[in-house]
């Protein structure tokens, strides 16, 4: 597919040319990356991306997928995985996002098993299909919620993050409870998360949901508090 090679070759060259091996230790050492950064900080990476996303455009769904995938499957750097997770999300391509792409993204929260790639993809990927097909993704996150991968487990507790009123409290209560005796910090964080998001829309749901559950970690009770005076 010559549009994907063209795509992917001008993400490469580009962010290559905006390198920085100064800047590019420093925010592997903050992120705890196993793979390392060219050191390109995210307003010049954006700046990037949006012109060469359009400038490439892709004809059809396989090469959309085709271009995330190996954009993120072929990186060296972690910032070409960033550009996997942008291009995901191009609004040229939100024809495309519904339940067909959840393996996609299933592999991306997997394999990068880390909260920068994942909570941009729970929340900005995987919650806005749960809103338009709960009946085919709520099953799935109740699966993922038990599911023996942290990340996986991750997404279902915060995929609702930023849905408000079209928060499924039933989905959000289930996805706690399968985790609210796990000591993983990314999920008490989540947890806590999750529910202070859901308290700007119904703070006294959140507080009944806290007092009706003292297994609750102390970070998840006081994120879940945080803006409620508890």
């Amino acid at each position: 597919m010559d549009e994907v090679k063209s795509l992917v070759s001008a993400v490469r060259n580009g962010l290559a040319a905006l390198a920085d091996p100064v800047k590019a230790p420093s925010m592997r050492a903050y992120m705890k990356s196993e793979m390392p950064f060219l050191g390109v900080a995210s307003p010049p990476r954006a700046a990037l991306l949006k012109q060469v996303y359009a400038e490439h455009s892709l004809p059809d769904r396989v090469s959309f997928s085709t271009a995330v995938l190996t954009l993120w499957r072929e990186a060296d750097f972690r910032e070409e995985r960033y550009a996997a997770i942008a291009l995901s999300g191009h609004r040229a391509y939100t024809r495309w996002q519904d339940g067909d792409l959840l393996g996609l993204y299933e592999e991306m929260i997997v394999t990068g098993a880390w909260w920068d790639y994942v909570d941009e993809v729970a929340i900005r990927r995987v919650g806005p299909i749960l809103r338009a097909e709960p009946e085919t993704v709520t099953p799935l996150m109740l699966t993922w919620a038990y599911d023996e991968d942290l990340w996986r487990r991750r997404t279902a507790v915060i995929c609702q993050v930023g849905a408000k009123a079209a928060t499924d409290t039933e989905l959000l209560t289930r996805a706690v409870e399968a985790n609210i005796d796990d000591r993983e910090f990314f999920l008490r964080k989540g947890i806590g998360w999750a529910l202070r998001e859901y308290a700007k829309t119904e703070p006294d749901w959140v507080r009944a949901f806290v007092t009706a559950h003292p297994a609750l970690s102390t970070l998840s009770r006081k994120e879940a508090l945080k803006h409620l005076g508890g």
